[in-house]
């Protein structure tokens, strides 16, 4: 199977550069004409169907001086090679039209937190200057974007905390600062500011493990000197506002994009609850021009990336 596998490989490699010779001479049914309008020399096209021939150990050609017409067998591999040749020309004008500068491709990650507001306005404001990019945008947790980026299906993301790996480049943008969310009737509903060990007895809703600000939670809670019993376990920061709403628990969050009904926000003091958000992309990975626009539009906005929040309630 091994051998079999490696004498197709062999056979690809062969024949690959003489597929488009073959076409050009079957439309053209003559040596002559196909090698000026391939801009080949004549003695090139004719050895390279002679090989093409010895190497498929078939008649493609039926030869009459200068002219030629396809045998039956030729006239079967030209169906298929134009197919291939079509894929290839394809293939190409694809990678073409997602690198050029004005209308190219950016695939994007980030987190749900910021598909409500910051991503829509940082599109827009780019897009005032290159209306014609067009992005492949995902949602997804940080752990999971890095691997796409690592897979090489994004070209940047926009993640939380910031990433701190040896095949990453990973620049801080700008921070939020995280609030304790309560139900509106809680006993520290009362309240403007508060430290977070007054929590200590509650039970948290907060993002599954794996997600970055499960991990910030995690630590702030442990320097504020307890473990918090969580509740409920959930993927979207405003799925978890809807439950302290209902009263099931308090959460760390970033500010919603608009503020919720239900809930009060209070401001963690005594430590420094904030997240962290950066723009990461693999090291080395060559940009096409939109990406590097994108970057550099990205890299401009620090420590301007968020739009302002809501302010705290309470």
């Amino acid at each position: 199977m091994e051998h079999q596998h490696r004498q197709d490989e062999d056979i690809v490699r062969l024949l690959a550069p003489r597929l488009a010779y073959f076409a050009g001479v079957a439309r053209t049914e003559h040596v002559t004409r196909a090698a000026h309008e391939m801009q080949v020399p004549q003695s090139t096209l004719s050895r390279a169907m002679v090989r093409l021939e010895k190497d498929l150990g078939v008649d493609l050609f039926a030869r009459h001086g200068r002219t030629v017409s396809l045998t039956p067998a030729g006239r079967t591999f030209l169906a298929s090679v134009e197919r291939a040749l079509g894929e290839v020309e394809k293939a190409a004008e694809s990678v073409r039209a997602d690198a050029d500068p004005e209308s190219g491709k950016v695939a994007f990650g980030f987190l749900h937190t910021m598909g409500t507001e910051t991503v829509p306005g940082l599109l827009r404001a780019f897009r005032a200057d290159h209306p014609r990019v067009r992005f492949s945008l995902v949602q997804n947790y940080g752990e999971a974007m890095l691997e796409k980026l690592r897979a090489g299906e994004l070209d940047l993301c926009l993640t939380s905390p910031v990433p701190d790996a040896p095949d990453l480049v990973a620049r801080r943008l700008d921070e939020q600062r995280l609030r304790l969310v309560v139900p509106e009737d809680h006993r520290l509903a009362g309240r403007r500011r508060v430290r977070l060990a007054e929590a200590a007895e509650e039970s948290f809703v907060t993002l599954e493990p794996g997600y970055g600000l499960r991990r910030i939670t995690d630590d702030l809670c442990a320097e504020a000197g307890f473990t918090p019993r969580v509740a409920f376990e959930g993927e979207e920061a405003e799925t978890l506002r809807g439950l302290v709403a209902a009263g099931l628990g308090v959460a760390l969050l970033p500010p919603p994009a608009v503020p919720r009904p239900g809930v009060v926000e209070l401001t963690v003091t005594g430590q420094r609850a904030v997240r962290e958000i950066g723009v990461a992309w693999l090291e080395g990975h060559p940009d096409t021009p939109p990406v590097a626009a994108f970057k550099k539009f990205l890299l401009s906005r620090r420590g301007k990336l968020l739009p302002e929040p809501a302010g705290p309630t309470g």
